[in-house]
């Protein structure tokens, strides 16, 4: 095999022992050459980042950074690079966690000889497949290399929250759906994507120094350090949000183009990324659009706004957004009004999934205090519908991934 062919293996392990055990094992491979030892989870981060190893041998217990985060870390600087954990402990939960992650492999210390070099070579295989798709595939940003093959839980989904007609709510339902969706296992981050009058911050009381705009300007050259930088880490729920400018005559300052590649990257580093939109499709909100995994469209009862709808989803059909991307939301149903949700479901051929009851007195106070209302008592019945449109998401959001995958399969097969 080529020297330039050859897996490049850097060996993370706080035990120089081990290391020095797997260096002399892996020294008699002819394909493989190990590049690099380093006894901490921050410096092997480092050594990755320095070296670009294919394959990177990741010890899971370390008292500086443990190896489920440096491999988050390292896979969001470079997802060519695939990660073979090494544990003490075979427990599936730390299996589990290690995949989420993103790494390739898990083996249980000490692994046969046979099986660390097997599980190598298949992470080196997939190492130079993704590298060489890079190389072909230029300019299209942090996730050019990554192929099918690449598990679901590597990549966050980008859900658009959008409504025709402004004044529907689609911000309330952003920020508290963000909230919903946060966990320790599901990071969320917000964007907002009205660029001229975004209130996303301001629903959740916070100052904006950095925005999207220094994102945008810096799209082709995004790295952990940057995002972080500008990202901001809304402390109460834990969400991470990326403001839109202060000002609306910045707007025009970021293209389409730069704001798909904020998302890609941010894809990168959350489970979910939740767009606030405008109700004008702008450039950036049709960006979005065209690189999401979902759009919730929201109505509400009045005439105009289910007529925008309507046009809506026709729009959709001309843009080719399958209309199982699109979740149907009705906000602020007052029983009150004949307009019923299932009526309108009928008349449009598209169920309306989730119906969030007007709450006036529970909404307005939570906005005029930037305290969204999902961060309170979660049996208020506004609240429990929220939880039900998280769910909706997650469920929607699974089923589509299975059908991408049994799409894929098939395909292959042919």
């Amino acid at each position: 095999m080529a020297a330039d062919q050859k897996i490049r293996v850097l060996i993370v392990d706080d035990v120089a022992e081990t290391r020095e055990n797997i260096r002399k094992i892996l020294q008699f491979e002819n394909d493989i050459e190990v590049v690099g030892t380093a006894g901490t989870g921050r410096s092997g981060v480092d050594g990755a980042k320095e070296l670009h190893p294919d394959v990177v041998l990741m010890d899971i217990n370390m008292p500086d950074m443990d190896g489920i985060t440096a491999t988050e870390v390292i896979r969001q600087n470079n997802p060519v690079t695939q990660i073979v954990i090494l544990s003490v402990q075979g427990d599936p939960n730390y299996m589990r966690r290690a995949m989420q992650a993103g790494a390739h492999d898990f083996l249980t210390k000490p692994p046969a000889v046979e099986e660390l070099t097997s599980a190598i070579r298949r992470a080196g295989k997939m190492a130079h497949d993704e590298r060489a798709k890079t190389v072909l595939s230029p300019g299209k940003g942090v996730t050019a290399g990554l192929s099918m093959s690449t598990p679901a839980t590597s990549l966050g989904k980008v859900i658009v929250l959008y409504s025709p007609k402004g004044g529907t709510g689609t911000t309330t339902l952003a920020v508290n759906l963000a909230i919903a969706l946060h966990n320790d296992e599901t990071p969320v981050v917000l964007v907002d994507a009205n660029l001229q009058y975004g209130d996303v911050a301001v629903f959740m009381n916070e100052q904006v120094k950095n925005s999207v705009l220094d994102l945008g300007s810096r799209a082709d050259e995004l790295d952990l350090e940057i995002v972080n930088e500008v990202l901001i880490h809304h402390a109460v729920s834990g969400v991470k949000l990326l403001a839109a400018p202060t000002h609306p005559e910045y707007a025009e300052s970021i293209t389409g183009e730069q704001f798909a590649k904020v998302l890609e990257f941010l894809c990168q580093m959350f489970s979910y990324v939740v767009v606030d939109t405008s109700s004008t499709l702008t450039d950036v909100v049709l960006s979005a659009m065209d690189a999401c995994d979902m759009v919730i469209l929201i109505t509400t009862q009045d005439i105009p706004s289910i007529k925008n709808a309507r046009l809506f989803l026709d729009l959709a059909d001309v843009m080719k957004i399958d209309r199982q991307r699109i979740l149907f939301v009705m906000n602020r149903f007052d029983k009150r009004i004949g307009i019923l949700p299932e009526k309108i479901s009928e008349s449009f051929k598209h169920d309306i999934a989730v119906v969030i009851p007007f709450e006036e007195r529970v909404i307005i106070p939570s906005i005029n205090r930037g305290v969204p209302f999902m961060l309170g008592d979660r049996t208020k019945p506004i609240s429990k519908c929220f939880l039900s449109l998280a769910e909706a998401v997650r469920q929607r959001i699974t089923e589509l991934s299975t059908e991408t995958r049994s799409n894929i399969k098939v395909l292959k097969k042919r």
